[in-house]
């Protein structure tokens, strides 16, 4: 039993249950948002009943194209109404705070030619011979 109450007390299946019922409450919101703002507007701009409705021989093909409007319009609301905003908000606290952006991470290619680089200057004339030095 003690495992047990390690396992449900590590942080790891804390912040999961967490991110669940946040994800939950949000997912309801964006819902809400969707049905009341902007799934009317859609309608006065095209029938999305008659959209659903279209098919191609057997194919549903409008339930597709339905699903993937209706996905693009949750991506764009979560988008501008959270990730855009709380992206400008910690960009105004970090410069209120004088942090400067953080330059690029080297990245695996970046890493690669300073080995190559390393490799060919151990084996220009004059360079002492020995192992390559590990990274």
């Amino acid at each position: 039993m003690e495992g047990f109450k390690k396992f449900l007390m590590r942080g790891n299946v804390v912040e999961l249950a967490v991110a669940v019922v946040i994800g939950t409450a949000f997912t309801a919101i964006v819902t809400a948002f969707t049905e009341a703002i902007i799934s009317p507007l859609l309608t006065m701009a095209f029938d999305a009943d008659e959209l659903a409705g279209a098919t191609i021989g057997p194919f549903k093909i409008g339930l597709l194209i339905a699903a993937i409007i209706n996905f693009l319009v949750i991506a764009a609301v979560v988008y501008f109404a959270l990730v855009l905003p709380m992206t400008k908000l910690k960009e105004h606290q970090d410069r209120r705070r004088g942090v400067s952006p953080e330059e690029p991470a080297e990245t695996d290619v970046d890493v690669l030619q300073d080995i190559r680089e390393l490799l060919r200057a151990q084996q220009a004339p004059g360079a002492a011979p020995g192992p390559a030095p590990r990274a």
